[in-house]
Formats: C-alpha cells, structure tokens, sequence
C-alpha cells in the first residue's frame, strides 16, 4: 500500500483487536507488574528474522510501562538480533517520557495517550524540521478495583463512578450504588478512594472516560495525566494503587487489569446503557477499540476513542499505548537504529511476540499504517 493511499484509510474504524490469552498490561507509572512475563523467556521472533538495517550503538527511550513487558521481549530479540546494539526503555511513565523526548534525552517515548497540541509544539523544537507524531502499538482495558466484604460482582456507571473519585459519594450504601446493585448487601461504611501520585496516561484515560460518559458529574480537564479532582488517597505507580486496594477494606481504584488479575482483586462492571453490565476483559476492551478512528493527519496516527460506546458487551474503559517519535529532524546518530527497532516491533514477528507475552496485537489494518510511516522517519 502506498502512503499516498493513507489519507483515504484515515476515516475508516479500526477492526477489533485480535486478542490472544488474557491482556497483561503493567502499569502507567514506574513501577513493576509481577502479572506480566517480562523476562523474555517466551518469544515467537527469532531473531534472525530482524533487519538490523545498519542499526548500532545506543538508543534511549522512556514512558509508559504498560507496554513494559513487550518492549522487554523486542528488546531481548532486537539486541540478540543486532551485534553491538543497546536499547535502553526507561518505564517512567508516559508524563515522564514525553517530558524526556520533548528535552531531546530520548529518541522516542512510549505514552498511553495522544501527545496534547502543546506537546507537539514543543516537540517542533527538538525534532526542528519536523514534529512529534503518534504511533499505536497496543491497547487494552483500564480496571475499577475495590475491596469490599461480601461483594463479589459489583457494578457503577460513569456517573456513579465520577462521583464516587470526585468525594461526592462517600458511603458504599449510597442510593446511587445500591440503585445498580439490587440485593447487595452494601455496608454503611466509608468508601476509600485511591488515585495515582504521578503523571500517568491511566490517569488521563479514566478521565475522558468520565467526562465523556457522565459530562455533568465530571468537570475536570480531561486532558490532564495528573489526578486533577479533591480528596481521595494517593499511590505511586499502577502498583502502588493495586497494593492499596488490596491491603484496604472498601477501598476503590484504577489500574490495568493485569493487576487485578495478578492480585486476585475484584473488578467493577460498567453499567454502559447496554442490555447488561460490560466486565473488564481484553475482549470487551477489543469491541470497544474497534470503534476507533484514525484523527491524526499527515504521518501521526492518533486515535480517537469511543468512550461513551453502548455497544452490547464493549467495556469503554479503555487505552491505548503509542511511540513517539520525530517525523522529521531525528538525530542522524540514531536515526537507523531507531526506525531498525520500531520496524520490528511494528513487524509481523514483533506483534507475534505481544501474543505470547498475554498483549493483545494491533489490528492488522493498523498495523500495516504503522509500517508504512516507520520507514518514512527522517
């Protein structure tokens, strides 16, 4: 397919994501997912399939460790592929690796939403004769944990869940609770709210989520990758908010859902306006991603997400984690090493590798967008 045939593929919906075991995504912060296989034992690229493509010495990297684990097996496999190669990726989180690609420390950053119009302003001044652009790599569902006796299938709405991280409902037998929870025996008891301490894109994630779903209960910028509303309990890290909920009874947060599922924690179905509550599983994510659009123009591929879809059985919390990289104006030292590694993880035997890590591929049509700009980096 030719780039110039891109534009006219921009407007159609992304086909749902093929989605292979369970999707393990660790967390937006820095900090380690122990639900995620990150130690490169399981692979399906070997690594003479890689084109090194005069690919040496360093590359730098940083962001989101959502996509820790994959970029732990691509690194494995590029670096056994290509003699003399090192990529270093730094999971800080996705504020913290924009910031470092925006300083020019990185040659790319990983970040679990679109960069904002003054991010790609100020990238303009590192990448000089060009601009920050948005590549996809992976997505998945971002989970409502709680901690509460007795309670094993609870379901919120974005309303309810808005005003439950806003302090505005303070109480697990609130009427609005009970009102989706029919039969539950809900205690009159405090509800213990935890939110991240650090930028993360989860964070900014779950606020379009509310702002989309329940505008008039949640008036926060929702672009924002720092908890912007009063009260609650702070985290650091994914982890650091699973660990809490775990450890506190009524206790409620947000992370991705491997580390529900890694800390055995119970996970809150949404009540979407569908014919019945939507669970937090990487299908129900994948049916929602479908309805996803390419609104980038020219090379970036950023995505816009359906947060408010009603569709039977599509879980609309959800993410999507990119790279980001110059289009133009990348540093000629790195320039082949990092189009070498991002051709890789983008290739056929680098999504092969998010299957067997518990990630859930791009869709193909995606995936062959992303292809074709890779090499176009300048």
């Amino acid at each position: 397919m030719k780039l110039s045939r891109m534009n006219g593929l921009r407007a159609s919906a992304i086909g749902a994501l093929v989605v292979s075991g369970a999707l393990v995504l660790s967390a937006c912060g820095s900090d380690n997912n122990t639900g995620t296989p990150a130690n490169g034992e399981k692979t399906s690229a070997a690594a003479s399939n890689i084109k090194c493509d005069g690919a040496k010495g360093q590359l730098l990297a940083a962001g989101s460790s959502a996509q820790k684990g994959a970029m732990d097996l691509w690194v494995k496999n590029f670096q056994a592929a290509c003699d003399g190669v090192e990529v270093n990726y730094q999971a800080i989180g996705s504020g913290g690796g924009i910031t470092k690609f925006n300083q020019g420390q990185v040659a790319f950053a990983g970040s679990d939403s679109a960069l904002k119009e003054e991010e790609v302003a100020e990238s303009a001044k590192i990448c000089k004769t060009g601009k920050g652009i948005n590549l996809p790599m992976v997505g998945g569902p971002i989970a409502i944990g709680y901690k509460l006796d007795g309670v094993d299938n609870l379901v919120l709405d974005a309303s309810t869940l808005a005003k439950i991280f806003d302090n505005k409902i303070t109480k697990w037998n609130d009427p609005a609770i009970a009102k989706l929870n029919p039969g539950a025996k809900l205690p009159d008891s405090s509800i213990q709210a935890f939110h991240r301490s650090d930028e993360s894109g989860t964070t900014q994630n779950l606020g379009k989520y509310l702002s989309t779903a329940a505008p008039a209960d949640w008036k926060h910028d929702p672009k924002s990758k720092s908890w912007p509303a009063q009260g609650g309990q702070a985290a650091n890290g994914s982890s650091g908010v699973a660990t809490a909920v775990k450890d506190a009874e009524g206790a409620i947060g947000y992370f991705e859902l491997s580390y529900a599922t890694a800390n055995k924690i119970n996970t809150v179905s949404l009540n979407t306006g569908a014919a019945a509550p939507v669970a937090a599983t990487s299908e129900n994510a994948s049916k929602a991603i479908a309805a996803a659009k390419v609104k980038g123009t020219g090379s970036d591929m950023a995505l816009s997400l359906d947060y408010a879809t009603k569709a039977e059985g599509a879980y609309p919390l959800i993410l999507v984690t990119y790279e980001i990289a110059c289009d133009k104006g990348n540093k000629a030292e790195t320039l082949p090493t990092l189009k070498a590694f991002l051709n890789y993880t983008v290739s056929e035997e680098g999504q092969k590798v998010l299957s067997d890590a518990g990630y859930a591929p791009l869709p193909a049509d995606i995936a062959a967008k992303v292809r074709e700009i890779v090499p176009t980096l300048s």
